[in-house]
């Protein structure tokens, strides 16, 4: 009897595991954060897109474009790796399409991530479908964010596009950030005007602080993959365990990052507890409260 029992609880808990897994691999959640600053002469609204890898919400990502749009956001802030660099077999198609629906509406500021860079300098592998995907985006309006900054007057906000080498991106070690390599790609931060990185590796929060960012803006750990009860996020994709950043708010002097969880998968195509996620921000001049 005992036995039996014993074997239908596993059983049964395999069972919810499975349920919970084929879930949690095909929804998304909306996260929203309010930021506020008075470097900010004016209010404004963002939505962050990142580690989308080809996934698709229903057709044509109806159901993202649905969300995006329910959001009003005024601009399209998107964090990288929205495909997937997969040697011979990489397809950009989906994202895309995707992003020139975005762009149909909002302006859309694209940061780099890991797997478009691999695509950009591995010319033998990728050929040219880097400069065709780019090309495709800036026909369509998209501002490719390569080391790049965008200056909004209307709210008195930097946008800075952070593109770090493939160094910073290896597995099973972390390469220290020296303090001249981001002033020497970005150049200085500005204290004049909200500072806004899109820096797809969170794990040099403290480097882009000490840069100057205000707010930082990550994905590339796609939440821990697993998110385990009170110990969060479980592997990263540099096969880090238990890592510090796996996604949430995160504080360091002055600087906020906001680290999105991530919209799709690869490598290990699974996720749970740990659906995808829409950020969705509400950057706040002065010190205003929420509605």
């Amino acid at each position: 009897m005992g036995i039996t029992i014993l074997v239908t609880a596993a059983v049964a808990g395999v069972l919810f595991i499975l349920a919970a897994l084929i879930r949690d691999s095909n929804r998304f959640v909306t996260a929203e954060y309010r930021v506020s600053s008075e470097k900010l002469c004016r209010s404004c609204r963002a939505v962050m897109l990142s580690d989308l890898h080809n996934k698709e919400y229903g057709r044509g990502n109806a159901r993202l474009l649905h969300a995006i749009d329910q959001a009003a956001p005024d601009f399209i802030l998107i964090g990288g790796d929205m495909l997937t660099a997969d040697g011979e077999k990489t397809d950009y198609s989906v994202a895309l399409e995707l992003i020139r629906r975005l762009a149909e509406k909002y302006p859309v500021y694209y940061g780099i991530g890991n797997h478009e860079y691999r695509m950009k300098v591995c010319r033998k592998t990728y050929q040219d479908r880097f400069s065709r995907y780019t090309r495709e985006l800036g026909k369509c309006g998209v501002r490719i964010m390569e080391n790049d900054r965008v200056f909004l007057p209307d709210f008195n906000l930097e946008i800075c596009g952070l593109e770090i080498g493939r160094a910073y991106y290896k597995r099973f070690r972390h390469k220290k950030m020296d303090g001249g390599y981001l002033p020497g790609i970005l150049g200085k931060s500005r204290k004049d005007c909200f500072e806004l990185m899109i820096a797809h590796n969170p794990d040099y929060f403290k480097e882009y602080a000490a840069w100057g960012a205000d707010l930082v803006l990550s994905g590339h750990i796609h939440g821990g993959v697993v998110r385990v009860p009170f110990l969060g996020g479980l592997i990263s994709p540099m096969m880090h365990f238990f890592p510090e950043y796996d996604g949430g708010r995160f504080e360091e002097g002055e600087s906020v990052m906001i680290l999105g969880r991530g919209l799709g998968m690869h490598t290990i195509p699974l996720r749970l507890f740990n659906p995808g996620e829409l950020v969705v921000l509400r950057l706040e001049a002065g010190q205003e409260q929420s509605p």
